[in-house]
């Protein structure tokens, strides 16, 4: 996986937008955000055009219209992120992330089956 743009907090509110709606234009991202956060038209088109800049978002004129699509997948962005944060506050080691999340019970009956039914599925030579 090439090395993806850094996306802070914000800009990854107006990515999860496009990610669900593209092609959207900038009125269409507007709408939404004003609707989730508290942020003015201006700071959403600051965050769009950041985004550009980073190589994160691409855009076509249509008349005076500009409309939007994602360069970085969602699922790149979200697995680097996830490889990030494991990294960074867990040493890279699932096994302990985990049992801190089971210790602290932030982890319900629900999902504990969910994650041994998965690794129940899962090949045993897999993983890296």
């Amino acid at each position: 996986m090439k090395d993806l743009p850094q996306i802070s907090e914000a800009e990854f509110e107006v990515m999860k937008i496009v990610w669900n709606y593209a092609p959207i234009s900038t009125n269409e991202i507007t709408n939404y955000l004003t609707k989730q956060t508290t942020w003015s038209p201006k700071t959403i088109q600051t965050l769009i055009k950041r985004l550009v800049t980073k190589g994160a978002l691409a855009y076509e004129k249509h008349s005076r219209v500009f409309v939007y699509t994602p360069l970085v997948k969602e699922s790149d962005y979200l697995s680097q992120e996830s490889n990030s944060f494991l990294d960074r506050f867990y040493n890279g080691d699932i096994a302990a992330m985990l049992s801190s999340y089971i210790e602290n019970d932030k982890l319900s009956e629900l999902e504990i089956d969910n994650l041994r039914s998965i690794l129940s599925k899962r090949p045993k030579n897999g993983g890296n």
